[in-house]
C-alpha cells in the first residue's frame, strides 16, 4: 500500500538542510547511550552513501563517533565467531534479507519492535505499516531495494552490432563471445542457469529441491565456466568491464549505475531477469544497554521517511518505506532524475525475478559448499 505523505514532507524535500532539521527535530534525546557506534557495511560507493545520508548528519547532531567496518560480505560468519568468543564488537550490521533470516533463526540478532524503535511516517502511519511490504524477517529493518543484474560493453566488435536483450545471452558464446564475470556463490547463478535451461521461473526453487535440478543448473553454468571470471566484491565487475577484461558480467545495479552514469564508460544495463533483494539493518542480540540505546537512537534517525528517500540522491536504490517513494528526486551530484534508474522502476522490473529469502536461508550452507566444490573441479 502506498502511503500519502504530508505536503510539508514534499516542501522539506526541496531543501536538504530543512529535511535534516526535520529529522533531527524528531529525534528524542539519547539517555544512557554509548558515545560511539560500530556499523558493519559493504565498503565502496554504498558505504559512502550511508556515510553522507546517515552518519555525517547524525554525528553533526550528536557528536557521537561512528566506526565503520567493511566486513558486510562476511557478516554472518564473523558475527557467529564473535558470538562464540563471547566478544561481540559490532553494534549494527547491514545485511541482505536471506542472511537476516539466518541470523534471526540462530538467535544472533535481536527481534525488532518496529513501532517502538522507528519513527512513524510524516502522516502518522506506524513504521511497521510503512515498511510492511518489505519486512521479511522479524529481525531486519529494511532500508532499500536493489537488484543483481548484468552490465555489458557497448563496443564489442566481435558482436557485429548485436546487443544482449535476454539474461540467456550470457550463455551464448557464439553470438556474444568474450569473458563473462559471475559472482563466486550459487545465489542468482543457479536461478539464471535453470531459467536458461528451460525451467519456468515459477518452478526454479522446486527444481532446486532435487539433486537433478541442482545438477542441471551446474551443467548449464559449465558451458561458460572456462570463459568466466568469478568475483567476490561488487566493485570487481564494473572495473573488469571498464578495463575491457570482460564483455558482460553480473553485479549490483547501483555499482553499474556508477560505471555508466558517473564514469561514462561504454557500458549498458541488461535488466532482464534482474534479481530483486532487500537490504537493511540487524542488531546483534544481547548488546549492553548503553550500546543498544545508542543503536535505537541512531536507527530512529537513519530510517526516517526522508532519510530513506535521501539514499536515492547518491544511489539508484528504491527506499523501503512506502512514504519515502514519492520523495525520490534528482541525484545530488549528477543532477539527473533517479526514478528511471531504480530497479523497482516498472519498465526495468518487467521480468524481475523474486529472490526467495526463506528458501536460501534454509539451503545456503549446503549449496555454498557444493558450489565451491564445483568451482574446484
Amino acid at each position: 500500500m502506498t502511503m500519502k505523505p504530508l505536503l510539508t514532507a514534499f516542501a522539506l524535500a526541496a531543501s536538504p538542510m530543512a529535511a535534516m532539521a526535520q529529522s533531527e527535530a524528531d529525534m528524542p534525546p539519547c539517555e544512557n547511550c554509548a558515545d560511539s557506534i560500530t556499523i558493519v557495511s559493504w565498503g565502496g560507493a554504498y558505504q559512502t552513501m550511508q556515510q553522507k545520508v546517515f552518519a555525517e548528519p547524525y554525528v553533526a547532531a550528536t557528536g557521537v563517533k561512528v566506526i565503520w567496518d567493511e566486513s558486510g560480505a562476511e557478516g554472518v560468519a564473523k558475527l557467529r565467531a564473535q558470538n562464540e568468543a563471547g566478544n561481540v564488537t559490532w553494534d549494527l550490521i547491514d545485511v541482505l534479507a536471506a542472511d537476516a533470516i539466518r541470523l534471526c533463526d540462530e538467535g544472533l540478532v535481536a527481534e525488532v519492535p518496529f513501532d517502538e524503535w522507528l519513527a512513524p511516517a510524516p502522516d502518522g502511519t506506524p513504521a511497521s505499516e510503512d515498511l510492511a511490504k518489505y519486512i521479511v524477517a522479524e529481525c531486519q529493518i529494511p532500508t532499500n531495494l536493489y537488484s543483481t543484474t548484468f552490465g555489458y560493453r557497448t563496443d564489442v566488435a566481435a558482436w557485429n552490432g548485436a546487443v544482449p536483450t535476454s539474461v540467456c545471452d550470457i550463455f551464448d558464446l557464439e553470438k556474444f563471445p568474450g569473458k563473462r564475470s559471475l559472482e563466486k556463490r550459487p545465489i542468482n547463478n543457479l536461478e539464471w542457469a535453470l531459467i536458461c535451461s528451460g525451467t519456468p521461473a515459477d518452478q526454479v526453487y522446486a527444481t532446486l529441491e532435487t539433486d537433478e535440478g541442482v545438477q542441471k543448473a551446474f551443467d548449464k553454468l559449465a558451458t561458460i565456466k572456462d570463459q568466466t571470471v568469478w568475483w567476490s566484491a561488487g566493485a570487481e565487475t564494473p572495473q573488469l568491464l571498464a578495463d575491457g577484461e570482460v564483455v558482460i558480467g553480473s553485479t549490483y545495479s547501483n555499482r553499474l549505475f556508477a560505471v555508466i552514469e558517473e564514469q561514462k564508460q561504454p557500458v549498458a544495463m541488461l535488466w532482464d531477469r534482474e534479481v530483486l533483494d532487500i537490504d537493511g539493518f540487524v542488531v546483534p542480540a544481547d548488546l549492553p544497554e548503553d550500546r543498544l540505546n545508542r543503536v535505537k537512537h541512531f536507527l530512529r534517525f537513519a530510517t526516517s521517511t526522508q532519510k530513506l528517500a535521501d539514499i536515492s540522491k547518491y544511489q539508484p536504490l528504491g527506499p523501503a518505506r512506502a512514504s519515502s517513494q514519492p520523495l525520490v528526486g534528482e541525484h545530488a551530484e549528477l543532477g539527473i532524475e533517479m526514478a528511471p534508474h531504480m530497479s523497482t522502476n516498472p519498465e526495468n522490473a518487467k521480468t524481475a525475478f523474486l529472490f526467495n529469502y526463506t528458501w536460501w536461508a534454509d539451503h545456503r550452507d549446503e549449496l555454498d559448499a557444493r558450489f565451491q566444490a564445483w568451482l574446484g573441479q
